[in-house]
């Protein structure tokens, strides 16, 4: 395969105003903290500071439920067709800051701008659209004729998707009724930030979406807040083990989405050159921040060799380098402590005898990089089969029949996602009704759509985003006869 050079192609990022600090958004205003500290925020690709976030303490997360509680009862009483317009705004509104938000975006994050442009942010509207035509629809979301919704929700996001898990989180919640605290990952504040000034263009009522900021001493003011009704969460599985232990014993209800290490199985009859781009977009898609990324590669022994042939041609054009050129395939990994955890377990790899091979290609100087990897000579056994490395790390497994494919792909703590690659449409059904996944792609990985649910099994977590089951999550049943 022939490699072309091409002129950078960079996004400019004058459409953004990024503010030298940003207070906390409680009640429709921002706010200063208390006592609050501030912390910066960087460019991932270039170490660059963008600006100061405040870090909320419990008193900040304190006032933010208050307000939230304030807005419920008038939020809550609203016909569900009135909801359904301050969403459609806030959707349209996205819409036309679609660019913005993009850049902006990329700059916090370090993900190539062509995947903010394209899939992010315009996932981001369409779940706003979606959720906004459910707001009147309450009584076929499954949980009875008249639902209502639970009160107060916190939610706290992760880095890998900051808008897209806000729209996941937010979207259903305002349509059920429900008043928000959102606290963003501390390293990728800035979307939300900006969401908070659409929240203001598209006059939401005071204190319905409330956002603070900080980290993980933030986030646990939230989850042990006696006044809140509802968590959701996205992140690590050990978080989420803390937040349902914290949440065990009180009338918290509770949705975690956590980790997962997926296995994208390869039969001997796929058709391969859809297979190798369904690989590529399934591991190294957002550097491999992704809970779904297909880690693991299991493939039948007859076609490896063929397979893996192919692989490595395709993965050597991958292009690594400035998140803001629209050439660019793979950006920066998150944070300096990202970077090192994939480090870490990628030696581990090297310690316990697999192979590694790497994409032939010049890493910036500054910012945090990690060339696609590949691993071939894995077993089950090893740290990289077994661990989310929640990187551009891929794991390659053979195996000689589906029943060894389907144990082989089953052998993990987690249970979030798999992909399987054929042509025979009665094996693709009889895979997919044994794997223990929550979501199963055929011919296809990574593919998200508003109304589909999204969610895991064992210590991938539980709950369901998106469709109607996620919007069920967001409701109780009525209490009226």
């Amino acid at each position: 395969m022939t490699k072309f050079e091409y002129s950078p192609a960079l996004e400019s990022t004058s459409v953004v105003d990024i503010k030298p600090s940003y207070d906390l958004f409680i009640n429709n205003e921002f706010v200063a903290s208390k006592n609050g500290s501030k912390f910066q925020t960087i460019n991932p690709a270039t170490e660059q500071v963008l600006a100061e976030i405040t870090a909320a303490t419990a008193e900040d997360v304190d006032i933010a439920v208050k307000a939230a509680r304030k807005a419920f009862k008038s939020w809550s009483k609203l016909a569900g067709s009135e909801r359904a317009k301050y969403i459609y705004r806030i959707a349209r509104i996205i819409q036309d800051r679609a660019r913005e938000i993009a850049v902006l975006e990329t700059l916090n994050n370090g993900k190539p701008i062509r995947e903010s442009r394209d899939v992010d942010i315009p996932l981001v509207a369409a779940h706003f659209f979606h959720y906004a035509g459910w707001a009147d629809k309450l009584q076929y979301a499954g949980v009875g004729p008249n639902p209502t919704p639970h009160g107060v929700v916190g939610q706290i996001i992760p880095w890998n998707f900051p808008m897209l898990m806000l729209a996941w989180k937010i979207a259903p919640a305002l349509a059920a009724g429900n008043t928000v605290v959102l606290k963003p990952a501390e390293t990728t504040s800035l979307t939300a930030l900006l969401f908070a000034e659409i929240c203001q263009q598209a006059d939401l009522p005071a204190g319905v979406v409330n956002i603070v900021t900080g980290a993980g001493e933030t986030g646990r003011s939230i989850v042990n807040h006696s006044d809140i009704n509802k968590l959701a969460f996205t992140g690590s599985t050990e978080v989420g083990r803390y937040i349902a232990k914290a949440a065990a014993g009180t009338n918290k209800k509770l949705t975690l989405e956590l980790g997962g290490k997926a296995a994208n199985i390869v039969f001997d009859d796929a058709p391969l050159d859809q297979t190798i781009e369904g690989i590529v977009n399934g591991i190294f898609f957002n550097q491999g921040h992704v809970c779904c990324a297909g880690s693991r590669l299991l493939v039948q022994e007859s076609i490896h060799d063929e397979l893996m042939a192919l692989l490595y041609q395709r993965l050597d054009l991958l292009r690594v380098g400035d998140p803001l050129d629209k050439n660019t395939d793979v950006g920066a990994i998150n944070s300096a402590s990202q970077l090192a955890k994939i480090h870490e377990l990628a030696a581990s790899g090297d310690a316990q005898g697999a192979h590694r091979w790497s994409a032939s290609c010049q890493l910036p100087t500054n910012g945090f990089w990690f060339p696609p990897t590949v691993f071939t000579n894995v077993s089950q056994s090893h740290r990289i089969a077994q661990e989310e490395i929640f990187g551009p790390v891929l794991s390659v497994l053979t195996f000689r029949t589906p029943d060894e494919a389907i144990a082989k792909a089953n052998n993990t703590p987690y249970g979030l996602s798999a992909g399987i690659w054929s042509e025979k449409g009665s094996r693709i059904l009889q895979v997919a009704a044994e794997l223990k996944a929550g979501v199963v792609w055929a011919n296809t990985f990574n593919k998200f759509d508003p109304t589909s649910p999204f969610g895991g099994y064992k210590e991938s977590g539980y709950g369901r985003e998106g469709g109607r089951q996620g919007l069920e999550a967001y409701l109780a049943a009525s209490t009226d006869e």
